[in-house]
This record gives structure tokens, C-alpha cells and sequence, in this order.
């Protein structure tokens, strides 16, 4: 069974996306402003090159918007949120297992590096499994009242 995964980028892309001011990424950042400018980098990094993280985060937005449309009580979308969020930063942590092993086993096959990046994977699917039930249970509800009120 063959899988579609996303291309690495591109070797003539990869520097508007990684810059190299990381020359030294080793070092602790100089302060707080730096560390977040950092994170930021990550996320931009994953949102321009991941597929499945953009879906992610429109299905998150879209979520988080039904949520007060419906006008859910602030823990049901705080609930939802969190959840959400799980999935966000699985992703991201997704995205940087896969880095690292494809860093360390460069263009060859291995056993290892397989099961690293399926379950990684697991791990994104099982969150977004769980974040959607979430959101089933808490936004079906009121989305089918609306739906027979409109009636």
C-alpha cells in the first residue's frame, strides 16, 4: 500500500524558510523575545510546508467559530479549544520527528525511522480522532436545534 506524504522542501526554497541566522540554534536565545520569534518560525515553517497542519487549523478555526456562533458556554469552548490545540502542537511535533529522522537516515530506508514517523502520526490521529468526537458531542446539539428552529 503506497502513501502520499508531502514533498521536503525544495533545495532552492529551503532558504526563504530556514534562515541562517539559526547558524548557532544550539545556544539559548539571547531573551524572550527571541525564543518566541523562534516558535513563531516553527509554526510558519509547518503552516508553509504541511498539508495536514493547515487543514488542521482551518478545521480548528472552523471549530472555534461554530463554537460561538452557536454561542457555547465559555468551557464547552474552551473545551474544544483545547483539543484543538492538542492537535496543533501534535502536528507540529509530527513535523519535527519527521525533520530529525530524515536528518539522520538521509535519502535510505530504515525500520526505526518508520516506526518514529508512524507513530508520530498514530499519535496525530488518534488526537484529531478524539478533538473531532469532541466537537461532535458539543456542537451537534446545537447545530441540530438551530437547524429544526429554521424549519
Amino acid at each position: 500500500m503506497s502513501q502520499k506524504v508531502s514533498p521536503p522542501p525544495s533545495p532552492n526554497r529551503l532558504p526563504t524558510l530556514v534562515t541562517n541566522e539559526r547558524e548557532f540554534s544550539w545556544q539559548v536565545a539571547a531573551n524572550l523575545f527571541v525564543s518566541f520569534k523562534y516558535a513563531w518560525a516553527g509554526i510558519s515553517y509547518s503552516f508553509q510546508t504541511q498539508r495536514n497542519f493547515r487543514i488542521h487549523v482551518s478545521v480548528c478555526a472552523l471549530a472555534i467559530g461554530l463554537s460561538v456562533f452557536l454561542q457555547l458556554q465559555a468551557v464547552e469552548i474552551a473545551v474544544i479549544g483545547i483539543t484543538s490545540g492538542l492537535v496543533l502542537a501534535l502536528e507540529l511535533l509530527n513535523t519535527a520527528i519527521e525533520s530529525l529522522v530524515d536528518l539522520t537516515v538521509k535519502q535510505t530506508y530504515h525500520d526505526l525511522a518508520k516506526i518514529a514517523k508512524d507513530c508520530a502520526a498514530g499519535a496525530v490521529l488518534i488526537s484529531a480522532l478524539v478533538a473531532l468526537l469532541v466537537a461532535a458531542i458539543l456542537l451537534l446539539p446545537p447545530l441540530v436545534a438551530l437547524i429544526i428552529s429554521a424549519l
